[in-house]
């Protein structure tokens, strides 16, 4: 989404359609989640300084509050974080537990997940453009009711890049494959600590990936 990076595959390739990679989408609201996340986690960690520092001004000994499964509410937060990228269906017994007392303790977690997680449905179970941009609408309904200032941005760059995000549903691209020899790229130039000689490297690079 980024516009220098628009501007050169409209110069390299003119007559090619954008495609703005799901990726990329899915990442800001997973990102959105885990800012959430994290915030009430420097809450908990405030929070528990204070607890400490109060119980030595009364010259007792500080005792963590532990929940169910025997975890602090710092400790909650931060095992949380694996979970909140997976969906339910591929959660651990462990995680199925961590996460029905995050989302009691957190409601706000809760709805940021079930929307990010109703914005990856979008792309995975969605063929038709017709019916993407109709399912996206609703959830950017959604998201405004919410009024999560981090989901509301991502809300607001879709709608700016709206017309590029679509054209995912015409064949359902990626640039997985583009990504994938990229990484073979830098993987192959790591080996030699740099390249001096361009025309060199791209000459072996010729010869093993053409």
């Amino acid at each position: 989404m980024a516009p220098n990076m628009e501007l050169i595959v409209k110069k390299s390739f003119p007559s090619a359609v954008l495609v703005t990679d799901r990726f990329h989408v899915q990442k800001l609201a997973v990102e959105a989640l885990q800012e959430i996340r994290i915030k009430h986690r420097w809450e908990a960690i405030d929070q528990e300084n204070e607890s400490i520092e109060k119980a030595k001004k009364n010259h007792k000994k500080f005792n963590p509050e532990y929940l169910q499964n025997g975890e602090t509410r710092k400790q909650l937060l931060a095992r949380s974080r694996y979970l909140l990228y997976k969906r339910e269906s591929k959660w651990t017994q462990n995680q199925i537990e961590r996460s029905k007392i995050l989302f009691e303790l957190y409601p706000d977690i809760k709805i940021a997940y079930q929307l990010t997680m109703e914005l990856s449905n979008i792309f995975q179970n969605t063929t038709n453009k017709v019916y993407a941009y109709a399912k996206l609408a609703k959830w950017h309904e959604k998201v405004r009711q919410t009024g999560y200032k981090a989901f509301n941005t991502i809300s607001r760059t879709i709608i700016n890049h709206y017309q590029t995000i679509l054209n995912y549903f015409d064949n359902r691209s990626t640039n997985a494959s583009a990504e994938s020899f990229n990484a073979k790229i830098k993987a192959f130039r790591s080996k030699f600590r740099g390249v001096r000689c361009v025309e060199f490297f791209l000459f072996r690079l010729t010869n093993l990936y053409a």
